[in-house]
């Protein structure tokens, strides 16, 4: 008689598992209509590029390793304490997490330094997109006086000139070149190694075909994120970085943001009353890891950011729901740069 019991115990819980784990399937399949649906969302995407060309700029082995090691090089900055690496990391997803950042000197910017990961991507350069390419912001900060503060291009050019290592990478780079140790042969080779900083991430392998790439939750919030409006500014395969845009067409920024001073944006450069306020449409590529947000890093949290864009922008207040699923899409939007963009460790 026990032995019966015994069985039909087992049988019982055996029974139970077997409908929880049916239930927990069904649970977790997604319908062929809810597939059709997440691919309409999708198509607003599309995969990152593998690479970022400049056909005035010739990508070559030397010139990325030459650029590799400005990029990493301290002598820069005029007393020797910045690299481009300070303030933007490459083993950090390209920032130093700061609001803005400490210059040469200790001074602080007055714009938050954002990701040089998938820069060369963009529309142009800076907040303001005053640059055109990632060959022509290199050169910018360094002779900034409030960033790394070389007093002009004939002092860092006498610097590397004496650099042993610099006179043979230079002369690998550009062996056309009679003299190839130039300001402007340094801003390209910085530029040649920025465009080798792309960073595919599984939301590319969704995009390619792989429909198990994503979670079913990281789908729906592709969804949602989609049908509240993001994409009127963050589509594409960056998710931004192709226009600019007012920030505040429904209210002023600084009201949502607390932000301590008024940045007018383009218009500083542009002195165009259509520019005021306007600003690059910031990438969301690797957007969870290049927290603080917007021009002045006025923001710390990712979903505060999403309410603050969701009401500036768009002129709706999203529920806590909408926010936690935008959120946990835009993190699939994290990759890693290239292995051999980091310092070799010792």
């Amino acid at each position: 008689m026990k032995k019966t019991y015994l069985f039909l115990a087992i049988a019982t819980m055996a029974f139970m598992f077997s409908c929880t784990s049916k239930s927990s399937k069904k649970a977790s399949t997604i319908s062929a209509e809810e597939l059709a649906m997440y691919k309409q969302s999708a198509a607003m995407f599309a995969v990152l590029p593998t690479s970022a060309p400049n056909p005035n700029n010739e990508l070559t082995a030397e010139k990325i390793e030459l650029g590799k090691v400005l990029y990493y090089d301290n002598r820069l900055s005029k007393d020797e304490t910045q690299s481009c690496n300070t303030c933007h990391d490459i083993a950090n997803y390209g920032v130093d997490n700061e609001p803005t950042s400490a210059g040469d000197d200790g001074g602080l910017g007055t714009r938050n330094s954002p990701t040089v990961f998938n820069a060369a991507l963009h529309i142009s350069q800076f907040w303001d997109g005053r640059n055109k390419d990632v060959e022509e912001q290199a050169g910018g900060p360094i002779l900034n006086p409030v960033e790394m503060a070389i007093p002009d291009e004939a002092f860092i050019i006498d610097r590397l000139k004496k650099v042993d290592e610099y006179k043979t990478l230079f002369a690998a780079a550009y062996p056309a070149d009679e003299n190839p140790i130039t300001y402007k042969n340094l801003t390209y080779a910085i530029g040649a190694f920025e465009r080798t900083l792309l960073t595919p991430s599984k939301f590319d392998d969704y995009l390619a075909g792989d429909d198990k790439a994503l979670t079913h939750a990281e789908l729906k919030g592709m969804k949602t994120y989609v049908d509240v409006g993001c994409t009127t500014c963050h589509s594409g395969a960056l998710l931004g970085g192709t226009l600019f845009m007012k920030f505040g067409l429904t209210v002023n920024y600084w009201d949502l943001t607390n932000s301590a001073v008024i940045d007018s944006g383009r218009y500083v450069e542009t002195r165009q009353p259509a520019d005021l306020f306007v600003f690059k449409s910031m990438p969301l590529r690797n957007i969870e890891k290049t927290w603080p947000y917007f021009h002045d890093g006025s923001v710390k949290g990712l979903e505060d950011a999403v309410q603050i864009m969701a009401k500036a922008e768009l002129n709706k207040e999203l529920t806590e729901v909408q926010v936690n699923e935008i959120t946990t899409f835009l993190k699939t939007l994290n990759g890693e740069a290239p292995k051999s963009a980091l310092l070799a460790t010792p």
